[in-house]
């Protein structure tokens, strides 16, 4: 249980890394994408901004005269005229970036190659933050002006966030259902894990108990024997009972003990190759003289050869014995059958009785420890739910299988299915 449990952990934890690297590679391929996205945003806004530069018009020759300095024209403060063709640039570039979808922060800077000439944006990037730089060499108006190279540089801040932001479509939703899956999967296993110890603490409870009980039981039946052969033949009667419901109860305090053992160790079950016609022919004839003397109608039909399986003979007889006995409770007193046969690599057993049928979504429910049909007078009957799942536990033991069908045209039918014992095995 421990290799298995680490096992499902680690898978469990392999999985999720893995599943967060692979979206860790989908958001950079994401992001890549976003990057030549704006870059071909702004080789098109570029394209439209060294446009406007090449002629002479009212940004160019604004520009023109604040790099020159030269407020003939303007009548102002250089200053002045440097600062004005500052926002002037700025409000210019940044409409152009608007046009093709790009809002986001940045500076520039207006220079001739040899630096003689430079304006340059008021809120100026540190050189730390800058993500991207975008050199446009103008042609036209302003170098024919200066004699010199003009270069018109746009600087933006880091884009990751920007570029992120872009993406948060996929990758909020991918954190999002990855932290829901792992919060689905670590719920399912704290209620699993706590559910595995209830069982073990209420199976280890049951057990302590019914150990317990075996020694009074004991002590009451071996006080009854000796009353039952003290006492006058008028007073047998209620020996004979409590030695009956004493005998019972040790029938059902060793089913719950076989049944926590099989389930909840795992014990490994001792087979041997056998013949199992024999013993199931015993136990029909015990049954059928069990039935007779309690005026109730049985027969049985083994088909001829022999069944060799490699089984426990007192699971078996156990889970047969179980079979037969529901037969008789629940069947309302109608005519009970039995039939067995080789059908080819497998023994079927086949159960029936006529009494009210079973309704289809109890059927499953039926192999479920403690489980007992809430229906009319069924209740009457004794039991504690057990006998059902101590069958289906035999079958799967033994690599078989135990199925019921129930519908008024045939009663209720209980199929038991086991491997045969195949030459060479």
């Amino acid at each position: 249980m421990a290799r298995k449990r680490i096992f499902f952990i680690s898978l469990f934890v392999v999985s999720v890394v893995g599943l967060a690297i692979i979206q860790y590679r989908y958001l950079r391929i994401g992001l890549n994408l976003a990057r030549v996205q704006f870059s071909q945003k702004i080789a098109e806004a570029g394209a439209e901004i060294r446009q406007d530069f090449y002629g002479r018009n009212q940004l160019t020759f604004l520009l023109a005269n604040a790099l020159e300095q030269d407020t003939s024209f303007f009548r102002t403060d250089p200053a002045q005229l440097t600062d004005a063709s500052r926002y002037f640039l700025k409000d210019y570039l940044r409409e152009r970036l608007v046009d093709h979808q790009i809002d986001r922060d940045f500076s520039f800077s207006l220079m001739a190659r040899d630096s003689s000439y430079y304006l340059q944006s008021t809120a100026v990037i540190p050189e730390e933050e800058q993500g991207y730089t975008y050199p446009m060499e103008l042609q036209g108006y302003l170098p024919e002006r200066f004699g010199k190279r003009m270069v018109l540089q746009l600087e933006f801040r880091n884009l990751n966030r920007y570029f992120l932001s872009q993406l948060s479509g996929l990758t909020l939703p991918t954190l999002l259902f990855l932290a829901g899956i792992v919060a689905v999967v670590l719920w399912v296993l704290r209620t699993y894990y706590w559910q595995r110890k209830v069982i073990t603490t209420t199976n280890e409870f049951i057990n302590n108990l019914t150990h317990e009980l075996r020694t009074p039981v004991f002590s009451i039946s071996l006080a009854a024997k000796i009353l039952n052969e003290k006492l006058a033949d008028s007073y047998r009667e209620y020996t004979e009972s409590i030695l009956n419901q004493t005998k019972k109860l040790s029938t059902h305090i060793d089913k719950v003990l076989e049944l926590g053992a099989l389930e909840h160790t795992r014990t490994l079950i001792q087979k041997e190759e056998l013949n199992f016609r024999p013993v199931l022919d015993r136990l029909c004839r015990d049954f059928l003289d069990r039935c007779q003397m309690e005026g109730q109608e049985f027969e049985y039909r083994l088909e001829e050869g022999p069944y060799p399986i490699r089984a426990s003979v007192f699971h078996l007889e156990n889970a047969v014995n179980n079979l037969l006995d529901n037969a008789r409770k629940y069947g309302e007193d109608s005519e009970i059958s039995l039939s067995a046969g080789v059908r080819g690599n497998l023994l079927e057993i086949k159960i029936r009785n006529g009494g009210t049928p079973i309704p289809p979504e109890a059927l499953e429910e039926l192999f479920k420890k403690y489980y007992r049909l809430p229906r009319g007078d069924r209740q009457k009957i004794r039991g504690y739910g057990l006998g059902l799942s101590y069958v289906r536990t035999i079958a799967e033991r033994h690599q078989g299988k135990v199925s019921i069908r129930s519908n008024p045209k045939i009663g209720t039918v209980v199929e038991f299915v086991l491997p045969l014992l195949r030459h060479g095995n």
